[in-house]
């Protein structure tokens, strides 16, 4: 089984696009690395029948996924993850994915009608009781 069969979450409420949500989850399974070098991700068709979406929206994705050189689809083979890419650009990588997180959290706080300043409290409450992960 691929890495990515049964582990794209789409939010179809969401204001960002599936193909955006598809990126950046592949990223941050790259960061993460949920997803390994020379993993094989399943086909445009088998991806966009998965998700229920239009086989288009996977095929964007991809494009973008390939132009950023996370993947590499190689003609009658498939689609892999490539290597991680240099620690300069894997620092990039990161904050892109922290971005895409941090920006999905705040829209579900701001949808549940959570203030900013209450968001802000919640957050440094968690980080000063070390409350985080792995930082206890």
């Amino acid at each position: 089984m691929d890495p990515l069969t049964g582990n794209i979450q789409l939010n179809l409420r969401s204001a960002t696009p599936i193909y955006t949500q598809i990126v950046e989850q592949v990223k941050q399974k790259v960061v993460s690395e949920g997803v390994k070098p020379g993993d094989k991700l399943p086909t445009v068709r088998a991806l966009a029948l998965e998700l229920k979406v239009n086989f288009n929206t996977v095929a964007r994705a991809y494009r973008l996924l390939d132009k950023a050189n996370i993947i590499s689809t190689q003609q009658g083979r498939g689609t892999f993850i490539l290597d991680m890419p240099p620690p300069r650009r894997s620092k990039t990588l990161r904050q892109q994915v922290l971005k895409t997180l941090t920006r999905n959290f705040l829209d579900q706080a701001l949808e549940m009608g959570c203030e900013p300043a209450d968001i802000m409290h919640s957050i440094e409450d968690q980080i000063d009781n070390g409350m985080l992960p792995g930082k206890s």
